[in-house]
């Protein structure tokens, strides 16, 4: 099987990608086994790859456990057909030959569009698959997918005014122009109130309800985070992890590599899949961030699937509370627009009154509708 013609330009981004794709799907890759295996790869050459299979197998795989995630993320990673590299020579071999003895002629590029097309909509699909259904290698793929993702902070008008090409006449710019040609009349200058871009607060539940989406959401606050995800002035944004207790991982989520952060941010929580108590974790953001102006006029997301084990009446006052300071509260369901879903949830009920925004929140197309949303907040 050939290799896709990127990696023929940039091999070593193809394999520090490939790495990071089986450390996200729970391969203890480090550093040092990053390193030898690109020293593995460039001693065996990318030509041949079952060679590259092999030396991949035995620098970043630490014990047996590792072999069956190892097989899935290489097939995903690097397109093969059905099955492994190291069981399927013979089948690579045939299906090789297959498509030169289909692609020969005049009509040999046609094979090549139609792999293109198929490996397309693999993807199409993989984007607008529900995130819990989803097999290791499939996430894996889904975890450089989030690249593609461009949050852009939503916009607020600022008291300072700029000069523009229209809007309101700038009295003192225009005097002034007048005044350097001795009176004489000359342009119009103008300005308008220029803009800022407004805090957002991300509220994340990683309750055990909530585990299976956990990675993928604080994936996606990453590239809230990250200053190179917004272009201008770099984003105003604000982590919570929520369930038994609240958590700020604002500090992890600005780190550069999306895998280091999602690390430091388990490390970080201690209530990881435990139990949800969202009035109780609420009121605390709202008493200690939210009245010293970390909410207020913010664009505050909350991502959670309702399941409140608490005081629900607690939960109403506490988004009430959270209406009235921020500028606009985004909630976010995974269940939402699934076939049969009725927002029935105490938790939902309690809070749907102070909600301006209920998306949905289980697919990587799904974070695209919200980003928008979020944008134009």
């Amino acid at each position: 099987m050939s290799l896709p013609p990127a990696v023929l330009h940039e091999p070593d981004e193809l394999l520090l990608g490939f790495a990071r794709a089986l450390r996200a799907a729970g391969v203890p890759v480090t550093q040092d086994r990053s390193q030898a295996y690109l020293e593995a790869a460039a001693l065996v050459g990318l030509d041949d790859q079952p060679a590259t299979y092999w030396a991949g197998r035995a620098t970043l795989c630490s014990g047996p456990d590792d072999l069956d995630r190892y097989d899935e993320v290489f097939t995903a990673w690097f397109h093969a057909r059905e099955h492994p590299v190291n069981r399927a020579r013979k089948d690579q071999r045939s299906v090789s030959q297959a498509e030169l003895d289909t692609g020969g002629g005049e009509g040999g590029g046609e094979p090549d569009d139609d792999v293109l097309r198929a490996m397309a909509s693999e993807t199409e699909v993989l984007r607008h698959r529900d995130i819990a259904e989803l097999a290791a290698s499939d996430k894996a793929r889904l975890a450089a997918m989030f690249e593609t993702l461009h949050p852009r902070p939503p916009r607020r008008p600022a008291h300072r005014r700029t000069p523009w090409h229209r809007g309101d006449v700038d009295a003192q710019r225009t005097l002034r122009r007048m005044l350097e040609r001795m009176g004489e009349p000359g342009e119009i200058a103008w300005r308008r109130r220029s803009v800022r871009p407004r805090r957002v607060v991300l509220l994340v539940d990683v309750s055990g309800s909530m585990s299976a989406y956990a990675d993928a959401l604080l994936r996606l606050a990453h590239r809230f985070s990250h200053p190179g995800v917004s272009r201008g002035a770099p984003p105003r944004v604000e982590v919570f992890t929520v369930g038994t207790r609240l958590t700020r991982v604002t500090r992890a989520m600005r780190m550069r590599d999306p895998e280091r952060a999602i690390v430091a941010a388990g490390e970080t929580v201690a209530d990881w899949s435990g139990g949800t108590r969202l009035g109780e974790t609420l009121r605390i953001f709202m008493d200690r961030w939210g009245q010293r102006g970390l909410a207020r006029g913010a664009v505050v997301v909350v991502f959670s699937d309702g399941w409140e084990r608490g005081d629900t009446a607690l939960l109403g006052e506490q988004m009430r509370r959270l209406h009235r300071t921020a500028h606009r509260v985004v909630w976010v369901n995974p269940h939402v627009g699934k076939r049969g879903y009725l927002p029935v949830q105490q938790g939902i009920v309690a809070a749907l009154p102070y909600v301006d925004d209920l998306v949905a929140g289980h697919s990587l197309a799904t974070f695209e509708d919200l980003i928008e949303v979020v944008a134009h907040a």
